[in-house]
């Protein structure tokens, strides 16, 4: 009963979340969004690990939410916006399978592959991108933060395992 309830909420979650997500005026998810990209990024950030982005534009797409963000690199900073002069690379992906990755429970590679990651534009700008994110380490963002995101991953890994495995 309770793995069936899990599955339910976790492939029907972005249609619920898709009206009041579209919502959501953009300076506060810019504000959301700055904010959680500094504290995963901290690091990166402070090495310059993403001078590779200065000049050029990532387009962050959640599909099944019709969401979507322009990302870029200046002044040492991340600057999100709502449009760009330009799309560079997009990584296009549902929200499940965007939380799953964050979470460490699917590869980025593996997702690609089966066409469930969009990465469209520049090859060497988004595998530049990938190798970055793939070099996160987790045990580096806030203990509440972390345990939320490992927890949220879990949770949606279980719901979208067939109901017979479930």
């Amino acid at each position: 009963m309770l793995n069936r309830l899990r599955r339910g909420l976790v492939l029907h979650a972005p249609e619920l979340l898709r009206f009041p997500a579209r919502l959501m005026p953009f300076a506060l998810q810019q504000a959301l969004m700055e904010r959680l990209l500094h504290l995963v990024f901290k690091e990166a950030l402070a090495d310059g690990d993403f001078a590779f982005l200065e000049e050029k534009w990532l387009k962050i797409a959640i599909s099944d939410l019709g969401l979507g963000w322009f990302i870029s690199y200046q002044g040492e900073q991340l600057l999100i916006a709502p449009q760009a002069p330009r799309v560079d690379v997009t990584f296009a992906a549902s929200l499940n399978d965007l939380i799953l990755i964050a979470g460490r429970k699917e590869d980025p590679d593996s997702l690609f592959f089966q066409r469930r990651l969009r990465i469209e534009g520049d090859t060497e700008l988004g595998l530049e991108l990938k190798n970055l994110l793939d070099s996160i380490d987790l045990d580096l963002l806030p203990g509440l933060l972390k345990r939320a995101l490992c927890d949220l991953a879990t949770f949606v890994q279980g719901g979208l395992q067939p109901a017979s495995a479930a």
